[in-house]
């Protein structure tokens, strides 16, 4: 019998129109990237908290520094990750391992009270299973599907809700609890999501059949590196004649480079989030609400947080009804996750509620670019389906601009602010809109990523090719930590303002080299849009 689907005969119920198999990876990720993005909300705020306030008290430039370097790292061992996943142990494996390190890197990190070294065992042990995870469990999706048109594509976009569904909830309540109650207890409970999804995922795993399996010969690691250096050079000594003797070839792979140059300037901004605008919410922002602005921001944080976990309850519901036969233990294990999350989200609400003021949560503000995602995607993807869809160049001219335009609503929030002031108190709604101009920046900037890799390169060099993305975001990360870090001397010396100018200009500026490449770039692309 032929299936519709890749995996098993449960694979071929669907959820939505798509195998029940994407909903337990959309799950397995929605809690990995709660885990991953509610401990990054807590990484450098912890860090420069004072030790009377249970931080350790590092000055903000060394906090960015291991930021930097932690953000940056997650984008390397990818290239690593799918290497053995490929080579030695297959998807499925490489994803449970990846996520069982994980959770024993959050647990380490909730024990950094006991013993400053647990803290940095656990960054190193996220930094490895991120890179065993993360490209391993895309690849699972896209074997989901036995054809590369739109439904692929569909997939695919419900499966990025879950990471910002995951985002979301994780930024949010690893955020609250790390701030209001105790920074291990974020990182804890970052953790005790990562181990139900690993767990969720490896009960189910029977669901995809011979989908993510080992490899039939599995190689020792040597010589998985050896084998993968000597594939990537004959893939080049082959490749190089034809980028000599054909220019289609040539000019397709001088675009690459060029995106990837200029994806460096777009996330070495963008990743300010974590680290110097997350310092600009702590220390810079009125976030205490009193009276009628502590009512609406109730209101509004009740509705903001409620609905997302009735659509995302629903979604678990319907693949209860198609699974739970088969996979009861996986299902019962999902569910036990969600009546402990609904449980926290009563209780953080509650707790706010009683109280007559509110003071936001500096790491707060990291859930709106999860929500104008999930608010805006819709609209832009009918963008990009009508007349009015711009080239791929042009969307990265458009995002790099907006980008840009998001830092200078912060620059102008900051000109009230005293050269070497260690607080202010700016109003909340110039950090709004600085993310809600950054999230539609990334809305124009995420389809001419990878997708425009994989429709470039030749086919022989696809993997490299992903590889130079991944190093370039490496860059971009660590390159943003390390820029972040000199926030201090800036401020003391030409002020706040002057420090956001800096990512203001620089991104406008390459926005408007883009777009002044455009043509040049689409005559190079000979004909993929």
């Amino acid at each position: 019998m032929e299936f519709k689907f890749g995996g098993s005969q449960t694979n071929q119920k669907t959820v939505l129109g798509h195998p029940s198999g994407l909903f337990v990876l959309f799950f397995t990720e929605m809690w990995e990237r709660f885990s991953y993005y509610g401990m990054r909300a807590l990484l450098v705020l912890f860090l420069i908290s004072s030790v009377l306030d249970e931080g350790w008290g590092w000055d903000r430039s060394e906090a960015l520094v291991l930021y930097a370097w932690y953000t940056g790292l997650v984008y390397i061992t990818p290239i690593f990750g799918g290497l053995i996943a490929d080579k030695i142990m297959g998807y499925r494996n490489a994803i449970i391992l990846g996520a069982l390190l994980m959770t024993l890197g959050h647990a380490s990190m909730a024990l950094e009270g006991v013993a400053d070294p647990f803290f940095y065992l656990g960054l190193g042990l996220l930094i490895i299973g991120n890179g065993l995870f993360k490209p391993n469990i895309s690849s699972m999706v896209g074997q989901l599907y036995k054809g590369q048109g739109d439904e692929k594509d569909a997939g695919y976009t419900i499966f990025y809700m879950g990471i910002n569904a995951g985002a979301f909830l994780g930024i949010l309540l690893c955020g609250y609890i790390g701030e209001k109650i105790g920074w291990h207890f974020g990182f804890g409970l970052a953790g005790i999501f990562m181990l139900f999804g690993m767990l969720q995922f490896y009960f189910a795993q029977t669901i995809f059949g011979k989908i993510g399996l080992s490899p039939k010969n599995a190689e020792d690691f040597d010589d998985a590196i050896e084998d993968a250096v000597e594939h990537t050079k004959d893939a080049v000594e082959e490749t190089v004649p034809d980028a000599e003797t054909s220019k289609v070839t040539k000019d397709r792979l001088v675009v690459i480079g060029i995106l990837a140059f200029f994806t460096i300037f777009f996330w070495w901004a963008f990743e300010q989030a974590g680290g110097s605008m997350t310092i600009f919410a702590k220390d810079y922002t009125d976030r205490l609400l009193t009276g009628d602005g502590a009512a609406t921001f109730k209101i509004f944080n009740t509705l903001l947080t409620i609905i997302p976990m009735i659509i995302i309850t629903w979604v678990l519901s319907m693949l209860f009804k198609q699974t739970f036969a088969k996979y009861s233990l996986s299902n019962i294990l999902l569910g036990t996750s969600f009546v402990i999350i609904w449980g926290i989200v009563i209780w953080m609400l509650q707790r706010e509620w009683v109280s007559e003021s509110a003071e936001v949560p500096a790491s707060w503000f990291g859930i709106l670019n999860s929500f104008f995602i999930i608010a805006f995607a819709p609209l832009f993807s009918k963008i990009w389906a009508s007349k009015l869809n711009p080239t791929g160049p042009v969307k990265f001219a458009i995002g790099l601009i907006l980008l840009g335009l998001g830092f200078g609503v912060l620059a102008y929030g900051s000109m009230g602010i005293p050269l070497g002031a260690k607080t202010a108190s700016v109003s909340m709604i110039f950090l709004i809109v600085a993310y809600l101009l950054h999230t539609l920046g990334e809305l124009c900037v995420s389809p001419v990523g990878l997708s425009y890799v994989s429709k470039l390169a030749p086919v022989k060099l696809v993997g490299l090719m992903f590889g130079v993305w991944f190093v370039a975001n490496f860059i971009a990360n660590t390159a943003a930590g390390i820029t972040g870090s000199y926030m201090d001397p800036i401020l003391e010396e030409k002020g706040l303002t002057y420090f956001f100018m800096i990512f203001t200009l620089i991104p406008i500026a390459a926005g408007i080299v883009m777009l002044l490449l455009n043509k040049m770039l689409l005559k190079k692309m000979h004909g993929i849009r």
